[in-house]
């Protein structure tokens, strides 16, 4: 999951610039603005299913390595295929 302090600092600066963009009317009921503001964006991306670099990273390597075996056992599999066929080829004559 995400680091929750690290997305609270995030919140809070994107609440900040969401209310200094507000008209200078609103900028009366900032505080009350950014706090609504804050609330909404922490309750959006606490509903996405998201996860940190770190662990996408880590997600990532597993996958090369994955993909790494997968192509190694694909090579194998046709060597063996084709020893499989060379094989029947001289046993038939």
């Amino acid at each position: 999951m995400i680091d929750p302090k690290q997305f609270d600092q995030q919140f809070d600066d994107m609440a900040k610039r969401l209310t200094e963009a507000l008209p200078p009317g609103m900028r009366q009921v900032q505080s009350d603005v950014e706090k609504n503001i804050r609330a909404g964006l922490h309750s959006l991306f606490s509903r996405m299913d998201l996860v940190t670099r770190e662990e996408f990273e880590v997600q990532q390597a597993v996958l090369e390595r994955t993909r790494s075996r997968l192509e190694a056992l694909e090579r194998q599999v046709a060597l063996l295929e084709q020893q499989l066929a060379t094989g029947n080829d001289s046993s038939a004559q």
